[in-house]
């Protein structure tokens, strides 16, 4: 056989030698291409998910509550006899203990629930209205964690004094040492917003930061001429007042409440009674709200519960005040975001924030 023959078998069998190894090779899989990497976007969404309710269930023990606390304010006052009445009412109807605790009222109690010292509070509708807008006591300090459960009843701006003071009208104040309450609280802003319609300021009186108590107690003893209460009227610190001695309240003229109001809008006039504190008749004044507020970590189910739990046994209250608190009213002067739980209550009733 000629070599180029032989050259020619010998090289097809090479050829085909290496057909069949690759062929082999495919078959075992040990020398194929890698796989495309499955599809795992389904696994992925499955762990995501499972790692969302994961989170979920961790914040919702996050938020869960064994106790809260609700600010009121002196014990001498209206908030803190009402507050006791309200905190047994929410731990019956939501099986979490609450207690209603004494505090210096609006301003401080605003701070606190900023602060989340505490998880309700009284407050006045006034000084809520500054907190969220950063304006007076809070002053470059807005407040953006606080929202509302509803108004409660209207505190009445209390000018007192003995009935022999010689004090009849607000401009009388001048050069006397009047209690105006703790500087930043509601009493405080309500006394300087009448002395301005007024024509007055602070320095036209010798202001006397005193709680309720405090300052009864100075006009009974004879140290301080008079005092600005902002509070529920009958106001158990000057009825005490009016046991001891004959009691006056120094009224608002018309045309001055209605250049109060026009001013700050949250003002309404009231009158308090002939026979309340023994006044032999009628005395015209403003009053604001006191409204309750919240943290906005409560969560929805649990305002809601509050909210209703209020609002439904209100009447069982002994309080003269309990009177005041109706779901028609519930939004009175009402400027700040509802809790998502009382907006949910207040829906079912059809009753809307304007």
């Amino acid at each position: 056989m000629k070599k180029g023959n032989i050259f020619v078998l010998l090289l097809s069998f090479l050829v085909m030698s290496f057909v069949l190894i690759a062929c082999g090779s495919d078959n075992s899989g040990n020398e194929t291409e890698p796989e495309e990497p499955a599809d795992t976007s389904e696994n992925t969404a499955e762990d995501e998910t499972d790692g969302n309710k994961e989170v979920a269930e961790e914040e919702t023990e996050e938020q869960s509550f064994d106790f809260l606390s609700m600010l009121t304010g002196g014990t001498s006052g209206t908030y803190y006899p009402l507050g006791g009445e309200m905190a047994s009412t929410i731990t019956d109807a939501t099986g979490i203990q609450t207690d209603a605790l004494s505090s210096n009222a609006s301003a401080d109690n605003v701070v606190a629930l900023q602060n989340e010292e505490a998880e309700l509070a009284f407050v006045q509708t006034d000084v809520m209205d500054h907190a969220v807008n950063g304006i007076n006591a809070f002053d470059g300090n807005p407040v953006e964690n606080v929202q509302a459960i509803g108004s409660l009843y209207p505190e009445t701006i209390q000018i007192v004094t003995k009935k022999d003071s010689g004090i009849a009208s607000v401009e009388d104040l001048a050069g006397k040492k009047v209690s105006v309450g703790a500087p930043g609280s509601g009493t405080y802003i309500n006394a300087e917003q009448i002395l301005e319609i007024y024509g007055m300021t602070m320095d036209d009186i010798e202001a006397q930061n005193l709680d309720f108590s405090e300052s009864t107690g100075g006009i009974q003893d004879g140290n301080i001429d008079a005092a600005f209460i902002t509070s529920g009227t009958p106001t158990g610190a000057v009825e005490g007042l009016s046991a001891t001695v004959d009691v006056a309240i120094v009224p608002i003229e018309e045309d001055k409440i209605e250049a109060l109001i026009e001013q700050y809008p949250f003002y309404a006039k009231d009158t308090i009674a002939a026979g309340t504190y023994g006044l032999e008749e009628d005395v015209v004044t403003v009053a604001v709200l006191a409204m309750l507020a919240v943290t906005d970590n409560i969560p929805e189910e649990l305002g809601y519960e509050i909210t209703k739990a209020i609002y439904e046994n209100a009447e069982s209250m002994a309080h003269d005040k309990a009177s005041f608190i109706t779901v028609d009213s519930a939004l009175d002067g009402i400027g700040i975001e509802l809790h998502p739980g009382a907006k949910k209550y207040f829906d079912e009733q059809g009753i809307a924030q304007e």
